[in-house]
């Protein structure tokens, strides 16, 4: 049998350790500790939640990296074609971590209702275009199909719908422009479905529709292209896949990965690394400030019972180890109850959206969290190791006790 485990165990279950002056104590430091791992839960969840939320939205409409003619003008839309013969996708997909490859044209254009106009950009797509990634979006209709010819329907954003006054099944005329002299192309489109991603620069710009029809407008051959939008399996692996697949291209193109396209969007969401490192530094300093300040408490209140210990011949080390036990019990209570709670809400969030934000500053409607147990897990052990390692500065006091004083001591 574990003695010094023995002890500490009767001096938690005794009714004298509950009505102690160190209960009350006792009660705050189990409750800072499961605040402490309630926000450092919280802020990891949410932190990273958002972040992968984010990547998402910019990753279904652009894939993970871009592949464009070199003297692209880096505009939203498409100046000079590929042509795919020269890049056919089989090339490409030599590359094992390519999961997906899809070619886009895409073209600015104006939107005329019979009350209102709006700038847009259409964005052309074929048939192995990866709606999958928009379904979530998806708030009205349903997603267009062009697997034969040249299809009219098209996916509108519900912020250009509302604006423009327009439902779906409704009609509208979309007018490209040529070059300076020459009248504008225009197209008439059905809405087959109404998207909303949140991500305000894709929602008030972006219509998608049939490839073809830019190629036609453009006066381009079937096998010329815009650009090319590519999925990688493994996105904490951006860069180098890029820099990968940018050694496999010809010289006349050129690739971008969208962490270069959204340069901001990406520098803004590296500051919620910091903040949940912050977070996480503060919630562990209140966590261990409270557990070492109830051991120094359970200490001076048990002097005698570790003045007679030590006179039954009981070591200093041993003495220890029944406060550091009696303390790693405040700390696995204080745990149970913030990971308790803290789980219970992030599955309300995640499936009632309780948090909303606004989708003008976060690109996100409500707070997305990623519940996540391994991380979970790594927040409690660190948590339990750095609280453990620093009560054994504190419990060294108990070596400076003497036996015959503390038998003394009232």
């Amino acid at each position: 049998m574990n003695l010094e485990y023995f002890i500490a165990k009767r001096l938690i279950v005794t009714k004298s350790y509950k009505s102690s002056v160190s209960s009350p104590i006792i009660k705050i430091a189990i409750l800072a500790i499961a605040l402490s791992i309630l926000m450092m839960v919280m802020s990891v969840a949410t932190g990273i939640g958002l972040q992968q939320k984010i990547r998402e939205k910019i990753s279904a409409f652009n894939g993970h990296v871009i592949v464009s003619n070199f003297d692209d003008n880096q505009s939203q839309v498409t100046a000079e074609p590929i042509d795919s013969r020269l890049l056919p996708i089989s090339q490409l997909k030599k590359n094992s971590f390519i999961t997906h490859v899809q070619p886009i044209i895409t073209k600015g254009a104006l939107i005329r209702t019979e009350t209102d106009v709006e700038g847009i950009i259409f964005k052309g797509v074929d048939a192995s275009y990866q709606w999958n990634n928009l379904k979530e979006f998806l708030v009205e209709g349903k997603i267009p199909t062009y697997k034969e010819g040249a299809i009219n329907e098209v996916l509108i954003s519900q912020f250009l719908a509302t604006r423009l006054k327009l439902k779906v099944g409704n009609s509208f005329n979309t007018f490209f422009m040529k070059a300076q002299g020459k009248l504008p192309s225009v197209r008439k489109f059905k809405i087959s479905g109404i998207y909303n991603s949140g991500f305000q620069e894709f929602d008030a710009s972006y219509i998608i529709g049939n490839i073809q029809h830019l190629q036609r407008i453009n006066k381009w051959q079937s096998n010329q292209i815009g650009a090319y939008e590519i999925f990688i399996d493994d996105f904490t692996n951006l860069e180098e896949r890029a820099e990968a697949i940018y050694k496999t291209i010809p010289p006349t193109f050129n690739s971008t990965s969208i962490s270069e396209k959204y340069f901001s969007v990406f520098e803004w969401l590296k500051i919620f690394d910091t903040n949940i490192i912050l977070i996480i530094v503060i919630m562990i300093i209140v966590a261990v400030t409270n557990v070492v300040v109830s051991l120094l408490v359970l200490i001076i209140e048990r002097t005698q019972l570790i003045g007679m210990l030590k006179a039954l011949g009981a070591s200093n080390w041993s003495v220890r180890k029944i406060f550091l036990y009696n303390s790693f019990y405040l700390i696995s209570r204080g745990l149970l109850w913030g990971n308790g709670i803290a789980i219970l809400f992030l599955l309300l969030q995640k499936n009632f959206e309780i948090i909303k934000l606004n989708p003008e500053s976060y690109y996100v409607s409500s707070a997305p969290v990623d519940i996540n147990l391994l991380h979970i897990l790594l927040l409690n052990i660190g948590t339990i190791l750095i609280c453990v390692l620093v009560l054994l500065i504190p419990s060294y006091l108990i070596t400076k006790i003497s036996p015959i004083k503390a038998l003394k001591f009232d």
